[in-house]
């Protein structure tokens, strides 16, 4: 005769997950996808860029500011000027002092074309020697 076991009905088991190690396997796949993971940023140009060690002041006779506002207004040394007034000014300024550097200051909503045609009037007289400004914002 085949025995029969009895079961006790009254008695259920605990099924419990352990999870005092999730956070350590977490961290492991993080870790090993953040290592094996490549990112590329763009693939442009191979174009090997300058380094800047530091900034450059100059004298202020050897600067002449060009500033152009959002409206498209020009200004040189605090005159205000017309784009094709530029040629005459900038030449005789590097009549006086050949090593004339140009700082170009513009508002970040001026059009594309006011800028080429300042910058098409500076190549006219041979004023190469350009530093383009800008104000630094840290990003949020």
């Amino acid at each position: 005769m085949a025995r029969k076991e009895k079961f006790k009905r009254g008695a259920k088991g605990f099924s419990k997950v352990p999870t005092s190690s999730m956070a350590d396997i977490a961290f492991l796949l993080l870790v090993f996808f953040m290592t094996t993971t490549i990112f590329r940023m763009e693939d442009g140009l191979p174009v090997e860029l300058p380094k800047a060690a530091a900034t450059k002041q100059f004298p202020r006779e050897k600067l002449a500011h060009i500033w152009v506002d959002a409206r498209g207004q020009i200004s040189i040394n605090d005159k205000l000027v017309d784009v094709r007034s530029i040629q005459s000014l900038i030449l005789r300024r590097l009549q006086l002092n050949p090593a004339l550097v140009v700082a170009f200051n513009a508002d970040k909503k001026v059009s594309y074309k006011i800028m080429s045609d300042v910058m098409e009037e500076l190549k006219q007289v041979n004023a190469t020697k350009v530093s383009f400004n800008a104000d630094y914002e840290p990003r949020r």
